[in-house]
Protein backbone atom coordinates (compact mmCIF):
# COMPACT_ATOMS: atom_id res chain seq x y z
CA UNK A 1 0.00 0.00 0.00
CA UNK A 2 1.45 3.27 -0.71
CA UNK A 3 0.54 5.43 2.22
CA UNK A 4 1.40 8.99 0.06
CA UNK A 5 -1.49 8.25 -2.24
CA UNK A 6 -4.32 8.06 0.86
CA UNK A 7 -6.20 10.64 0.15
CA UNK A 8 -7.32 12.66 3.27
CA UNK A 9 -10.98 12.16 3.09
CA UNK A 10 -10.11 7.86 3.44
CA UNK A 11 -7.30 8.93 6.10
CA UNK A 12 -10.30 11.07 7.62
CA UNK A 13 -13.29 7.83 6.89
CA UNK A 14 -10.51 5.10 8.41
CA UNK A 15 -10.17 7.29 11.54
CA UNK A 16 -13.26 7.40 11.72
CA UNK A 17 -13.93 3.88 11.52
CA UNK A 18 -10.56 3.15 14.39
CA UNK A 19 -12.55 5.93 16.78
CA UNK A 20 -15.91 3.33 16.66
CA UNK A 21 -13.86 0.36 16.99
CA UNK A 22 -11.84 1.88 19.94
CA UNK A 23 -14.69 1.87 22.31
CA UNK A 24 -14.17 -1.55 23.91
CA UNK A 25 -18.22 -2.04 24.12
CA UNK A 26 -18.83 -1.56 20.27
CA UNK A 27 -15.69 -3.79 19.73
CA UNK A 28 -17.15 -6.92 21.78
CA UNK A 29 -20.20 -6.37 19.98
CA UNK A 30 -18.35 -6.65 16.48
CA UNK A 31 -16.54 -9.51 17.61
CA UNK A 32 -20.09 -11.32 18.48
CA UNK A 33 -21.10 -10.76 15.24
CA UNK A 34 -17.70 -12.25 13.25
CA UNK A 35 -18.13 -15.53 13.87
CA UNK A 36 -22.00 -16.13 12.70
CA UNK A 37 -25.26 -14.04 12.54
CA UNK A 38 -26.30 -13.24 15.73
CA UNK A 39 -29.93 -11.69 17.51
CA UNK A 40 -29.48 -8.35 19.36
CA UNK A 41 -30.90 -9.92 22.28
CA UNK A 42 -28.49 -12.81 22.05
CA UNK A 43 -25.66 -10.58 22.12
CA UNK A 44 -26.95 -8.16 24.99
CA UNK A 45 -27.01 -11.53 26.58
CA UNK A 46 -23.63 -12.74 25.67
CA UNK A 47 -21.93 -9.54 26.79
CA UNK A 48 -24.46 -8.61 29.77
CA UNK A 49 -25.02 -5.16 28.24
CA UNK A 50 -29.24 -3.90 27.71
CA UNK A 51 -30.58 -4.40 24.80
CA UNK A 52 -31.20 -0.77 23.93
CA UNK A 53 -27.51 -0.04 24.66
CA UNK A 54 -26.39 -2.59 22.32
CA UNK A 55 -28.98 -1.64 19.83
CA UNK A 56 -27.34 1.78 19.85
CA UNK A 57 -24.10 0.53 19.19
CA UNK A 58 -25.27 -1.47 16.50
CA UNK A 59 -26.98 1.35 14.44
CA UNK A 60 -23.59 3.26 14.64
CA UNK A 61 -21.82 -0.15 13.49
CA UNK A 62 -23.91 -0.44 10.57
CA UNK A 63 -23.61 3.42 9.73
CA UNK A 64 -20.92 3.00 8.94
CA UNK A 65 -20.63 -0.44 7.50
CA UNK A 66 -18.99 -2.50 10.02
CA UNK A 67 -22.14 -4.99 10.45
CA UNK A 68 -24.73 -5.65 8.28
CA UNK A 69 -27.95 -6.81 9.91
CA UNK A 70 -30.84 -9.08 8.08
CA UNK A 71 -34.21 -9.90 9.15
CA UNK A 72 -35.75 -13.34 9.56
CA UNK A 73 -39.19 -13.33 11.11
CA UNK A 74 -39.52 -10.75 13.66
CA UNK A 75 -35.42 -10.63 14.23
CA UNK A 76 -32.86 -9.14 12.93
CA UNK A 77 -29.72 -10.89 13.08
CA UNK A 78 -26.37 -8.82 12.46
CA UNK A 79 -23.16 -9.97 11.23
CA UNK A 80 -19.72 -8.74 10.34
CA UNK A 81 -20.34 -6.29 7.07
CA UNK A 82 -17.61 -8.61 5.13
CA UNK A 83 -14.34 -10.56 5.06
CA UNK A 84 -12.57 -7.25 5.76
CA UNK A 85 -13.82 -6.44 9.21
CA UNK A 86 -13.36 -10.03 10.20
CA UNK A 87 -9.93 -10.41 8.41
CA UNK A 88 -8.65 -6.82 9.90
CA UNK A 89 -10.09 -7.80 13.86
CA UNK A 90 -8.79 -11.37 13.12
CA UNK A 91 -5.27 -10.28 11.98
CA UNK A 92 -5.06 -8.11 14.68
CA UNK A 93 -5.64 -10.08 17.06
CA UNK A 94 -3.06 -12.43 15.91
CA UNK A 95 -0.94 -9.37 15.99
CA UNK A 96 -1.34 -8.99 19.72
CA UNK A 97 -1.07 -12.80 20.53
CA UNK A 98 2.00 -13.01 18.99
CA UNK A 99 5.30 -12.95 21.62
CA UNK A 100 7.08 -9.54 22.00
CA UNK A 101 10.32 -9.58 19.62
CA UNK A 102 12.13 -7.63 22.48
CA UNK A 103 12.44 -4.11 20.50
CA UNK A 104 10.80 -1.34 22.62
CA UNK A 105 10.11 1.68 19.93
Amino acid sequence: MNSSAVSDAAVAQLADLFHLLGDPTRLRIVLACVAAPVAVGAIAERLQLSTSLVSHHLRLLRAARIVKSERQGKQVFYSAADAHISGVLGDMLDHIAEPSNGIDA
